[in-house]
């Protein structure tokens, strides 16, 4: 072994070997990967057993079993460990990164009552427990006497701490997430971690100056805020426009993951030089990358992936072994770290739960929010390496703090399991519920960008009206193609804007619209402004209907080069005139998903604007079936999901039932008879011809009086 490890470059005059440092990383990456896949089967978070292969590794077990193997794999050289430590400090920086675009701001508001009082107590019992220990810690325990204030804090810190990630992943496997008590459990977790990684950043400005200087201490408090501050409220646009910029105007591959790494390397260094730790910078990086409303689930999947892959990994692992278990065979250190682990798992339990009571809730779900909030888990790693780092924490202190997290985060599944099982679904949160599932699990739901290709006459206007009132249902971004002569009037962009603030709910943000004047045709525009990636094409574009019947160049060009659903709007009647005239919608279905989305298009038309809808349901078979009762189980199913889901949208529907050989005929008849001003269909793109979508919709098109807009998918 003496020998390989003399090959290898390492031992006395050796340098670091990037051999070692390959047999490291494919020994944390499988074993990490094995046991983490071993930890999801008995219910436990992957991470857990990411750290268990570095306690393996380490010296807790492979060190004391067979020391030289350990010492060659591991060699506690300082060069050597510096490889692995830079990989680990990058690790640090992105996990931070991810937990920050996983918080969920809005859920915060949302039970912000009941949030703000769990985390108040919840911290606050656990730090004051946390700081009385290090406070009268023996003074061999402490790596630097004369800062056993500094150690007193990170103590503190690290037992009121939660792991947003840990907590919000359990809950979300028992599908507890959106109800009453999970928001509570999640969003507590999120104001901890956010409470948490403020006093680490103070703390690292203590400890970096040694003593306690109010100025310098006030100066790292007021470049916290100041920052905390411009982050939230001008940040956040700024870095919408960032991703958006690399996203439309950069043509090389993950532009925009490039452009969020620069980001989070840049605010990192921001608050280092205010003074507090990169981790902040980091999760701020992360809270405004989730806040972006475009490509979130791109962004998501694709940093997911490494981080989870690579460096979770090493960094757990790092972290494992880092800590040697082995310390615990004296008994003093071992009750030491037993005392340890019931005053984090008390004070949090005590807080959280005395927090829910306060927050009005009822004593059972107090006590689920007080299991769910004990689990440690990766956060808890994470502080406990940067207290290593930056010298709060001695080696034993690290250790322990390891274990803590280790067995609590153990213990929090079952605890939880059995304490969220006791709580009923039942009355409001029962009605929230299947709304929030039906919405999420919808067309509209998962849109995030609008393209809206339109000139500047009634149609056009009209479909940048439509375009508002479906992207102010979610606070979605648009961009409007204005196709013909260039003028400086932003006609278009006006009209999705007075459209949107008209349908904005109480917790959507303002939608951004742009405005691009494009003179060359729709088909050449189209296809250039779609290649930035769009969820949906609104086209606008008069005439709609060539002479000899179909749709003209203009609009099937339009089509032809967007690859995802696309609107096509036309304008009649009242709309030719005005297209701010009021709606009277009739949305045709008839059991396919086509027709579904282009209903749910229809609910969120109708909710924006405030107007009536109708449901007429083209149903199969002979006779004419006027009630529910009358048609087919299938046919029944699929009109009763439209119907609840427009009375979850809080709209009262009209809904007719009509078994015809002349679909056609019937959708313009009712039309006329309802007097009915717009009529919503979801059709489908016709295979091999992107501008087609069969006879019915173009004879409906074609003949009809009224505005016609057709969802196509």
């Amino acid at each position: 072994m003496a020998g390989s490890a003399h090959a290898a470059g390492i031992g006395s005059g050796g340098g670091p070997s990037e051999v070692v440092l390959v047999v490291q990383i494919v020994l944390l990456l499988s074993l990490g990967r094995l046991l983490g896949e071993a930890m999801l089967r008995v219910g436990q978070p992957a991470v857990m057993g990411q750290l268990l292969a570095g306690l393996l590794l380490g010296p807790s077990f492979l060190g004391a079993v067979w020391p030289e193997a350990q010492h060659w794999l591991f060699p506690p050289g300082r060069d050597q460990r510096a490889l692995l430590d830079g990989i680990a400090q990058l690790g640090i920086l992105l996990l931070l990164l991810m937990t920050g675009m996983e918080t969920d701001l809005a859920l915060v508001r949302k039970v912000r009552r009941a949030a703000v009082s769990v985390s108040i107590t919840g911290v606050a019992v656990p730090f004051a427990c946390g700081f009385l220990l290090g406070w009268f810690l023996p003074e061999a325990m402490l790596p630097h006497p004369e800062l056993r204030l500094v150690t007193a804090l990170f103590l503190g810190t690290a037992l009121a701490i939660s792991s947003v990630k840990i907590v919000a992943m359990v809950v979300r496997e028992m599908n507890f997430l959106r109800r009453n008590v999970g928001q509570v459990i999640v969003a507590s977790a999120i104001i901890d971690d956010t409470i948490g990684w403020v006093i680490i950043a103070v703390i690292f400005s203590l400890a970096r100056a040694g003593t306690i200087d109010p100025w310098e201490v006030g100066r790292s408090l007021a470049g916290t805020l100041i920052f905390l501050g411009a982050s939230l409220t001008v940040g956040r646009r700024l870095v919408f426009w960032l991703i958006r910029w690399a996203n439309d105007s950069l043509k090389s591959e993950a532009a925009v993951i490039t452009a969020i790494l620069v980001l989070m390397g840049v605010l990192a260094l921001v608050t280092q030089a205010i003074g507090v730790h990169t981790v902040l910078g980091a999760f701020v990086a992360g809270l405004l990358v989730g806040q972006s409303p475009i490509l979130t689930r791109r962004i998501d999947e694709q940093l997911r992936g490494v981080v989870t892959a690579l460096f979770a990994p090493i960094f757990f692992g790092l972290a494992g072994l880092s800590a040697d278990l082995t310390i615990l065979r004296d008994p003093r250190l071992l009750l030491l770290t037993l005392g340890l682990i019931a005053v984090a798992s008390l004070g949090k339990f005590a807080g959280a739960f005395a927090g829910g009571l306060i927050g009005g809730l009822r004593r059972p779900e107090s006590l689920a929010l007080a299991c769910g909030m004990n689990a440690r888990g990766s956060t808890e790693v994470i502080v406990a390496s940067i207290g290593l780092g930056m010298g709060a924490l001695s080696q034993d202190l690290f250790t322990m703090i390891v274990a803590m997290a280790l067995i609590t985060t153990l213990a929090m599944p079952p605890m939880l399991r059995w304490a969220l099982h006791r709580l009923p679904l039942e009355g409001e949160e029962k009605e929230r519920l299947e709304r929030e599932a039906a919405e999420e699990t919808g067309f509209v739901a998962r849109l995030e960008r609008l393209l809206v290709a339109a000139d500047d006459g009634a149609k056009g206007r009209f479909a940048a009206r439509i375009a508002g009132l479906v992207a102010g249902s979610r606070g979605m971004p648009v961009t409007v193609v204005r196709l013909g002569t260039p003028t400086e009037e932003a006609v278009l962009s006006g009209a999705v804007a007075a459209a949107a603030e008209g349908a904005r709910g109480e917790e959507t943000g303002p939608v951004e619209v742009t405005e691009h004047a494009r003179p060359e045709p729709a088909a050449e525009a189209v296809g250039e402004e779609a290649a930035k990636g769009y969820d949906l094409l609104i086209v606008g574009i008069s005439p709609t209907v060539a002479p000899e019947g179909g749709l003209t160049d203009a609009v099937a060009g339009a089509a032809e080069r967007f690859d995802g659903p696309l609107a096509i709007a036309a304008a009649r009647g009242a709309h030719r005139d005005d297209p701010d005239a009021a709606l009277r919608i009739l949305a045709v279905i008839d059991g396919t998903q086509a027709a579904r989305r282009g209903a749910e298009i229809a609910v969120t038309l109708a909710r924006g604007a405030s107007a009536p809808l109708s449901l007429l349901f083209l149903a199969d078979g002979g006779g004419a079936g006027r009630r529910l009762a009358g048609m087919r189980q299938g046919d029944a199913a699929a009109l009763r999901e439209v119907v609840d889901l427009a009375e979850r949208a809080g709209l009262r529907v009209r809904t007719h039932v009509r078994a015809t050989r002349s679909p056609e005929r019937e959708i313009l008849r009712q039309a006329r008879a309802g007097d009915h001003d717009l009529i919503v269909m979801g059709v489908t793109r016709r295979a091999g011809e992107a501008a087609s979508f069969g006879p019915l919709a173009e004879t409906v098109l074609e003949a009809s009086d009224r505005s016609v807009l057709f969802l196509a998918s």
